[in-house]
């Protein structure tokens, strides 16, 4: 199974946008690395993508959706806000074998890999990027590693 886990883009102040809507940076690094893993079929093998019901996971979902085409679509997901426990979808994903792209937030994300990877949480093993995304792979014995990492400053 390989899993892509997605911080959304950069977003507004809270002071600017009570929403924290997408800046037009974080659109444009969205769609920047949305265009290269799509011209690579780097995941070609997820169906749909699921975001926390925050604006700016919502947005970056609908972008990488857009260029992805998914069948499945896009869809908001309960446990991925920025302070969910990560054991809440470490355990959902024991249960699938189905890929799958979450988008979402820190520290959230990061906690959840770790979780995957290490066994702990609270040891910090991928530095996430706005916009970016990070591949995951669980292998035959349920063992977790990184397949890949894709960031915005580097396509």
């Amino acid at each position: 199974m390989l899993l892509y886990l997605v911080q959304h883009g950069k977003s507004k102040p809270k002071e600017e946008d009570p929403d924290r809507s997408l800046t037009d940076e974080g659109e444009a690094d969205v769609r920047k690395v949305a265009s290269y893993v799509a011209s690579k079929g780097a995941c070609g093998t997820v169906h749909r993508i699921l975001h926390s019901d925050k604006t700016r996971a919502r947005q970056t979902a609908e972008i990488l959706g857009e260029y992805l085409q998914l069948q499945g679509g896009v869809e908001a997901a309960e446990g991925l806000a920025p302070m969910d426990d990560p054991d809440i979808w470490a355990a959902k994903i024991e249960e699938l074998t189905d890929d799958m792209m979450l988008a979402g937030h820190l520290p959230h994300l990061s906690r959840l890999a770790s979780l995957l990877i290490s066994g702990d949480a609270a040891q910090k093993v991928i530095d996430f990027r706005n916009g970016g995304i990070v591949c995951l792979k669980r292998d035959e014995e349920g063992a977790w590693s990184v397949v890949w990492i894709v960031a915005p400053e580097v396509v």
